[in-house]
């Protein structure tokens, strides 16, 4: 999670030259502004005012809360960059906003441990994050040469704010909505040397963008229901911590963080002046947040905006990676599905890339979009980005589809059942539901990955069990949140239950091989550029001809709710159910494509000593695909 956007660097520098030295071609031969608004030309704003003279300003925004509970209520510093003319010439501008917690850096502190049971358990230590690999930088550079204010802020508990950070609760959810407020003329702001200060400059018209954390502050925001808050763009932003670190009542990491929590993230992003005061409030939040069930409670729901999808005011352009395991793809499409259900206006950007942005790799089309977005809902420009196709995704070949909604038109959920092999080796996927009978496995996830165990899918291993299809004579298409339901029964300590969605294929590439979209492969998972591959992965990608599709946890203490824990007797037969990952995935033809179960998946569950027995029944046990048109053909 801690991975935002550039803060500076090389590669934002030059995105940001590349940016205000080649505007678009219509914008070459752009009008001069207007007296009182921007120049348009071809449905959008023209870059005719000056970056290099542009004013800057620096505002502390009073907000509602106090949470760092010193009787005075917190402020947000606002830093803001606009047109000259908004002084020189009276011009009222709207503003694109990047709230974040990570202007200021971050600090490096140790994950909690995850190896239950263990004397020698230690907390791990933290991934040292590049802030400045995942988001160039251009905002400056592209919108405020189109007649925008351009502002980051400093989120509650950070850089020059007050108060304490709060991982996502009301508290922080009030410093995002004060510089909206502030903007509209509602809420105090004071210059550093506290001189009051009003935004006469500004049209009271906000958007706001960015992503990871810097993408869930919008979210939040637009979930308050602030007047004024016209348009976001979320990339890759949480929509409820509960599915950023929890899953299935369990307690489930971040892909890459394992031990992180809400009391971590806070002391990371703590660099406010005299931190010592926030030391109480963080540890409330380590006290409540509960890492021994991972139940559903009071400290998720504070942190749950989902439901507030009905307070929406703003247009939203949600946008996700496929390969995203840091901010899990749930959080982007059951927020997709409720801004649906309240009629806010919409789009969806499904892109190939890991927790990062298409900007490097579709940038002409990013900055069309992104542009007509906000000058539709900043600026009220009739420029028919509202009637254009809703959802953008890309494919792994790099190809781009458009389609009216997501999941696409025709997809269906058919249930393919899990059926035993013989003589103890690996079982089918099969639309008919075969012979009844039972397999059991033995839990030794603390010592061996989900990648490990899926190799030599075609043999029996104690550890797994594992379900495949025959070779696919047509492609098939995974098009939103497959499910599994299972009876089996637990006997040991670990209460958890992992499946896996697998494509085993015959052309996965070499270490290093690149594909089309400049990206490459690891763990049979693709990511921008040169980043995310480990060691590790790269030697798993010599030996393993496969990729994880998607994967998915339950708790099976919370069988029927995620809120409550409900004691598991041993060797005793239970139903359960439990959702994957949403995906948009195609396995071609030639492949086979496998189901794999586990207990304990390493480097994202809790990790309780080896040795559960888990024991299914198959013939009853299915998983349920979302597929797309054609998809149950292929597979019958």
């Amino acid at each position: 999670m801690r991975s935002p956007r550039a803060v500076a660097g090389a590669v934002a520098l030059t995105a940001a030259a590349l940016l205000a030295t080649a505007p678009p071609a219509a914008a070459r031969s752009a009008p001069a502004p207007r007296p009182h608004g921007p120049a348009v030309a071809h449905g959008e704003t023209q870059p005719v005012f000056s970056r290099a003279d542009a004013v800057t300003q620096t505002v502390n925004i009073e907000t509602t809360a106090d949470s760092d509970h010193d009787g005075v209520r917190d402020r947000v510093q606002l830093r803001i960059m606009r047109p000259k003319e908004t002084d020189t010439a009276g011009l009222k501008v709207p503003t694109i906003m990047e709230p974040s917690p990570y202007w200021a850096g971050i600090n490096d502190v140790p994950n909690h441990p995850v190896d239950i049971g263990d004397a020698q358990a230690r907390a791990l230590s933290t991934t040292k994050r590049n802030l400045a690999e995942m988001f160039p930088g251009y905002y400056d550079n592209y919108f405020l040469p189109r007649g925008y204010a351009v502002a980051d802020l400093d989120s509650i508990g950070t850089g020059g704010s007050t108060g304490c950070p709060t991982s996502g609760d009301r508290s922080e959810q009030a410093g995002a909505k004060a510089a909206v407020d502030w903007l509209n003329g509602r809420a105090r702001g004071w210059a550093p040397d506290g001189t009051p200060v009003k935004a006469g400059w500004s049209t009271g018209n906000v958007g706001m963008i960015g992503q990871s954390y810097d993408g869930t502050l919008p979210n939040m925001a637009a979930a308050s229901g602030v007047q004024g808050l016209k348009a976001i763009v979320p990339i890759a932003g949480i929509t409820s911590w509960y599915d950023y670190y929890r899953a299935g009542g369990g307690v489930v990491a971040p892909g890459g963080y394992q031990g992180e929590d809400l009391d971590v993230l806070a002391k990371a992003v703590l660099t406010r002046k005299n931190p010592e005061v926030c030391k109480k409030v963080i540890d409330g939040i380590e006290a409540t947040q509960d890492r021994e069930t991972g139940d559903y409670g009071k400290v998720w729901a504070e942190r749950d905006y989902v439901g507030q999808a009905r307070n929406v005011h703003a247009a939203v352009m949600v946008v996700h990676g496929l390969n995203d395991w840091n901010v899990k793809l749930k959080n982007s499409v059951q927020w997709w599905n409720a801004l649906k259900k309240a009629g806010v206006p919409r789009k969806l950007w499904l892109h190939q890339g890991n927790h990062s942005t298409p900007f490097r790799w579709r940038v002409e089309e990013w900055l069309r979009q992104t542009l007509h977005w906000f000058d539709r809902y900043l600026y009220g420009i009739r420029n028919g980005i509202e009637n254009e196709p809703r959802v953008d995704i890309e494919h792994a070949d790099g190809t781009w589809e458009t389609a009216k909604d997501w999941p696409v038109p025709g997809t269906r959920t058919v249930p393919v059942h899990l059926d035993a092999g013989t003589s103890g080796q690996p079982g089918t996927l099969d639309l008919r539901a075969g012979r009844g009978a039972t397999q059991a496995f033995t839990d030794e996830g603390k010592t061996r990955t989900a990648e490990d165990l899926l190799a030599n899918e075609g043999q029996a291993d104690p550890n797994r069990l594992a379900y495949l299809t025959g070779t696919l004579s047509r492609p098939v298409r995974i098009d939103g949140t497959p499910s599994v339901s299972v009876r089996a029964s637990l006997d040991g300590r670990s209460p958890y239950l992992t499946a896996l969605l697998v494509d085993y294929g015959t052309d996965s590439r070499p270490t290093g091989a690149r594909v089309d979209t400049g990206q490459k492969v690891c763990y049979g998972q693709s990511v921008p550029g040169d980043e995310g591959c480990t060691t590790r992965q790269a030697l798993a990608m010599q030996t393993a001809p496969y990729k994880i599709i998607t994967r998915g946890w339950l708790d099976a203490r919370n069988r029927h709710s995620f809120s409550r824990t409900d004691p598991i007797a041993p060797g005793r037969t239970y139903g359960f159910r439990w959702d994957l990952q949403p995906t948009d995935y195609t396995v071609k033809a030639g492949h086979r494509l496998g189901v794999i179960l586990l207990s304990t998946d390493h480097d994202y569950t809790l990790r309780y000593p080896a040795g559960t027995e888990v024991t299914m029944r198959t013939g009853v046990s299915r998983v349920d695909l979302p597929l797309a048109r054609g998809g149950r053909e292929a597979l019958g």
